[in-house]
C-alpha cells in the first residue's frame, strides 16, 4: 500500500473492514449511490467517501460495479427518464448508448441536466431503501438469533432440571 501512504492513517481504522449493520448500510448507500453517478472514477469516489463515513471499504467498492459495461446503459437511460420527468422534459425514446465522443459530448451538450438529476435522485432513493432495508433485516436476523438462543437455553434447563429429578427418584 505504498502508492496510498497519504490515506494510511484512514486505511487503518478497523470500521472500514469489519461487517456489522452500520458499516455495511452505510456501505451499500454509498455504492449505490455513486453506481448511479456516470463517472469514470466511480470506484474512486466510492472508496473515498466509505473512508470519509467510516463505512465498509469493500462493500462500497464492489456495488459500484453494478453499473458495468453491460448494465450501464439501462441503468443510465433510466436515470435520464427519471431526471426529464423531473424536469417535467420529454424523453428522448430513440436515444441509444454509446462510448464514442460524440455520445459523451451530446450528453454534455443537451442531456446532461437530466441524466445527472435522475442519477443523483435514483442514487439518493436507492441509498435511502437499501440502508432502511439493511437495518430492519439485521435487526430482525438479531432478534430471531436472540430467540433461538434463549429457546434452547431453555431447553437445556428443563432438560438438565428434568435429568436430576429422575435421578433422585
Amino acid at each position: 500500500m505504498k502508492g496510498l501512504g497519504f490515506l494510511g492513517k484512514w486505511l487503518q481504522d478497523p470500521s472500514i473492514w469489519h461487517l456489522h449493520r452500520h458499516s455495511v448500510a452505510k456501505a451499500c448507500v454509498i455504492g449505490l449511490f455513486w453506481m448511479s453517478i456516470p463517472l469514470p472514477s466511480q470506484m474512486l469516489l466510492a472508496a473515498l467517501t466509505a473512508i470519509l463515513f467510516r463505512a465498509n471499504l469493500p462493500i462500497s467498492v464492489a456495488l459500484v460495479w453494478i453499473s458495468n459495461p453491460l448494465t450501464m446503459g439501462p441503468i443510465f437511460y433510466f436515470n435520464y427518464v427519471v431526471g426529464t420527468y423531473i424536469l417535467g422534459q420529454k424523453a428522448d425514446q430513440d436515444l441509444t448508448f454509446e462510448l464514442s465522443w460524440h455520445w459523451i459530448v451530446h450528453i454534455l451538450g443537451d442531456l446532461w441536466m437530466p441524466l445527472y438529476l435522475g442519477s443523483a435522485v435514483v442514487g439518493a432513493a436507492l441509498g435511502i431503501i437499501i440502508f432502511f432495508t439493511i437495518h430492519i433485516i439485521w435487526r430482525r436476523q438479531v432478534l430471531n438469533n436472540w430467540r433461538n438462543r434463549c429457546e434452547k437455553r431453555k431447553l437445556r434447563k428443563a432438560k438438565k432440571a428434568g435429568t436430576t429429578s429422575n435421578q433422585l427418584d
